[in-house]
């Protein structure tokens, strides 16, 4: 059923998941309210780094995340790969804005004393395939180089994951909320709001709602318990003499890097992801892996001028998994860890289609219910 146009409904925290909601459901003439603790200014906010979705790479990688979390991530992130030109293109036309997404796939390489990582890389990507039908094909070194001539010789093996994507996250969320306003969103920022089932306490007011939903990444501990956040470092540069064209993961013997290109011939290379809730700066140690990383990758990475040294907390569930919990007219969406950009439009989808009281095919793995007592 059409939601009608007499439903108000409160978003509680505006990053990626809360944009992308208050964006559909006003594409739908919803009465939205939507709350956020940090002040937004849309002319400044890509300077406005507390939020994950700020400091994140933009990459909708389905096959590359999967193999370090499950089946369930990849099915989410194929949806969400089917809706993102959809949603950028709808953005880009009524905004006349030119949010960068590439749709070019990934490349993984190794150094030649990882080559048992890459290999050990392959063969969970040929499983996921035989399960899924994913898509990759292996390169050697003149393969690597017609992809990316700024890499080097010293890299003669790699993996091309075709399916894969990424998109320049800051400008995608100026436009989200640039939009969300022109639709009659009302904007209340600047406001640590609580809340208590379907109503939101802020500025010792109390509003009642039909439906609020709580996207407040780890800022919503209080009414989910087991959330935890999960630190992650990277780094931002400037260097014009490198040019990339698509996401590049380096394979490593204790985790995986990724170089990002971002408009402008910048670059976001990390990340590191250590079980720690610390939101002090980058640690010499990163900072001393991710420069070393990048100037292996290209030597001309030595000039790049360092724009940003970031840090955030992943909201994480204790499976790593991404939920939503609904607790009478409280709607909880949460614990998308890593995987925010891979997986929020298929999550949103979701939670539209089950307001509208139809199932997908995602329901099973991503809803769940709790007495009203525990929210």
């Amino acid at each position: 059923m059409p939601l009608s146009s007499s439903l108000n409904i409160a978003i509680v925290g505006a990053g990626l998941v809360g944009r992308l909601l208050a964006y559909q459901l006003s594409q739908l003439n919803v009465k939205i309210s939507l709350f956020e603790a940090n002040p937004l200014n849309i002319h400044t906010e890509a300077n406005q780094l507390d939020a994950a979705a700020f400091t994140a790479a933009g990459m909708i990688a389905p096959i590359s995340e999967a193999l370090e979390a499950d089946l369930h991530s990849y099915y989410l992130g194929k949806t969400s790969l089917a809706l993102w030109p959809k949603i950028v293109s709808e953005l880009n036309l009524a905004n006349a804005t030119g949010i960068n997404y590439q749709h070019s796939g990934s490349l993984i390489i190794c150094h030649p004393q990882d080559r048992a990582e890459l290999q050990h890389f392959s063969r969970q990507v040929q499983k996921l395939a035989t399960a899924t039908g994913a898509v990759f094909t292996a390169l050697n070194g003149d393969d690597i180089r017609q992809l990316e001539p700024g890499l080097p010789n010293s890299f003669e093996q790699g993996i091309l994951l075709p399916e894969e994507a990424h998109i320049d996250n800051r400008a995608l969320m100026s436009s989200l909320l640039q939009q969300c306003l022109r639709k009659g969103v009302k904007l209340i920022d600047n406001t640590i709001a609580d809340i208590d089932n379907n109503q939101v306490h802020y500025q010792n007011q109390r509003h009642s709602y039909d439906w609020v939903f709580d996207c407040r990444g780890i800022g919503a501990k209080k009414h989910r318990t087991e959330l935890r956040g999960v630190r992650g470092e990277l780094l931002r540069v400037h260097c014009p003499d490198v040019n990339f064209n698509r996401p590049i993961r380096l394979m490593h013997p204790r985790y995986q890097l990724y170089l990002v290109p971002k408009p402008g011939r910048q670059y976001v290379i990390g990340a590191t992801q250590i079980e720690s809730e610390d939101r002090s700066p980058m640690t010499v140690q990163s900072m001393l892996e991710l420069c070393s990383a990048m100037y292996s990758i290209n030597p001309a990475f030595a000039e790049a001028r360092i724009l940003e040294q970031n840090t955030n907390l992943r909201p994480a569930l204790n499976d790593n998994r991404a939920s939503v919990l609904i607790c009478d007219r409280h709607v909880s969406i949460n614990g998308l860890f890593r995987h925010g950009y891979l997986i929020a439009p298929a999550i949103v989808q979701s939670v539209i289609r089950w307001l509208e009281g139809q199932q997908c095919q995602h329901h099973k793995i991503l809803f769940s219910t709790a007495e009203q007592s525990s929210a």
